[in-house]
């Protein structure tokens, strides 16, 4: 078994090294203008309408993409495989996606030191543009499908906060319409609507998004690598908010008076909080009590004279319906708040490319005792084409630090069956990772990740964890 395990983790390394002997999975003219503006800095994928340039603004490279594209961005891939089909760059259809696949490794502590785990995510995206197609001025139809499987990564180490994002809650095994939605743009973009499926997180506490500026010398690409769950989505919302790979349906709503400035406000079906997944039901709102507000208002700005990005959002969230607590007694409703912001701090030649030193952070807290996590707060440095003859590649660190829910109990309430002598989770729980992400050629980029949890959360007897990841990621 192990011997297999090894084979497999070989043939991962040995496609991903492979790859800057084949062709591109893009014509030059495709890939070299890969990326949108306006994305989270992923090639070909474009990013939340927070803020951000419409959906038809015009592709360019980036430098530096998130470890899982399917958590951050609404339109995802290159729209190769709607070339091969002989759709043009100028026919209003996008027909493409992504599959990342990682291998894990525990090499030592959680709770089974020495297991692999194998992670696999496929997504299909199409996007039609009205105005190309139907003569109908700032509209945008999506539909996405996602297909997972995957092993528990994260069990495996008895980690609370998830030091790989790939997997979520059971089943590991899912095929399910991931969005369907459409996107509707008015006075010149700055009031932008999007009714149906979705993933909130697009829009919400999104701190991979780069900064809302123009001019690509100044733009910060995908803030961030990092391959932990924290990167996208705050733990303090954690089980509330709708998101990766539990989409849900609702409307989202983004005012945007300059470039510099958006408001946004989000309602969906609320019932991931009655225990239910609403990402397996396809289009579902059910009017039960249980809804999802969310509000956020973000400002960006540039610093000194480099002009330096930056920016600053602010969220409230409310979840409604009765809910039970880690002691349990029931609660009518949780709340909370984050905040999460990112900054250039060096760039390495200032007005010619976006290589340089970035860092961000984000905070959190909530009111309730039906969270897992009470307070969060993380933070994080990115390198952007540091590495000499690497100028596309990215690396960082970053670490994750979430205070617990000090029920007694809180521990098999939320984690039941874990071997351990004890009910109670620990006070709080550290992450620290780091990552070197590889662009192999445009479109595909190979990832090893390092991450270190001295005190995993789910029990206070778990020893400390180290795991190693490697991770491929394929935008078509």
């Amino acid at each position: 078994m192990v011997a297999r395990r090894l084979l497999i983790t070989l043939a991962v390394w040995l496609t991903a090294m492979s790859f800057p002997l084949s062709q591109p999975l893009a014509a030059d003219d495709a890939s070299a203008s890969a990326g949108q503006e306006g994305s989270s800095g992923d090639v070909g994928t474009s990013g939340s309408d927070s803020g951000q340039p419409g959906l038809r603004a015009p592709r360019k490279a980036s430098l530096g993409i998130s470890s899982n594209p399917g958590e951050v961005n609404i339109v995802t891939g290159t729209g190769w495989l709607g070339q091969l089909l002989g759709l043009g760059k100028d026919s209003g259809v996008h027909l493409g996606g992504l599959w990342v696949g990682d291998a894990n490794v525990l090499m030592s502590g959680g709770m089974k030191t020495g297991e692999w785990s194998f992670n696999s995510l496929t997504l299909l995206d199409l996007t039609l543009e009205a105005e190309k197609l139907l003569r109908l001025k700032g509209g945008t139809f999506g539909v996405e499908f996602l297909y997972f499987s995957g092993q528990p990564t994260n069990q495996d180490a008895g980690v609370i906060q998830g030091y790989n994002s790939l997997p979520g809650q059971p089943p590991l095994d899912r095929a399910e319409l991931y969005q369907l939605w459409w996107r509707q743009e008015f006075f010149d973009d700055k009031l932008i609507v999007r009714i149906g499926k979705s993933v909130p997180t697009y829009d919400f506490n999104n701190v991979i998004r780069p900064d809302p500026v123009q001019e690509e010398s100044f733009s910060i690409p995908a803030v961030s690598g990092l391959i932990y769950k924290s990167i996208f989505v705050n733990p303090t919302i954690r089980g509330k908010l709708p998101g990766y790979y539990n989409s849900a349906t609702g409307i989202t709503t983004t005012l945007a008076p300059t470039k510099n400035l958006y408001l946004s406000y989000g309602l969906y079906d609320g019932n991931l909080a009655h225990g239910e997944q609403p990402g397996l039901h396809g289009l579902q709102f059910k009017f039960n009590g249980y809804y999802f507000h969310i509000g956020e208002a973000g400002y960006a700005w540039r610093l000194g004279p480099q002009q330096k990005p930056g920016i600053f959002a602010l969220g409230l969230w409310h979840q409604s319906g009765k809910l039970i607590a880690a002691d349990g007694d029931v609660e009518h409703g949780a709340e909370g708040f984050y905040l999460f912001g990112s900054q250039r701090l060096w760039s390495r030649h200032p007005g010619q490319d976006n290589s340089g030193v970035s860092g961000f952070y984000q905070f959190g807290a909530n009111t309730s005792n039906t969270m897992i996590v009470r307070q969060y707060f993380g933070a994080g440095l990115t390198g952007f084409g540091l590495v000499p003859g690497r100028p596309r590649d990215s690396l960082g660190l970053g670490f994750a630090w979430s205070w617990l829910n000090r029920d007694h109990h809180a521990g098999e309430f939320f984690f039941p069956g874990v071997p351990s002598h004890t009910t109670q989770m620990r006070n709080d729980e550290f992450m620290l990772a780091f990552y070197y992400q590889m662009e192999l050629l445009p479109g595909a980029y190979f990832q090893p990740a390092l991450s270190y949890i001295p005190n995993p959360g789910q029990r206070s007897d778990i020893p400390d964890a180290v795991a190693f990841t490697l991770k491929l990621i394929l935008l078509f």
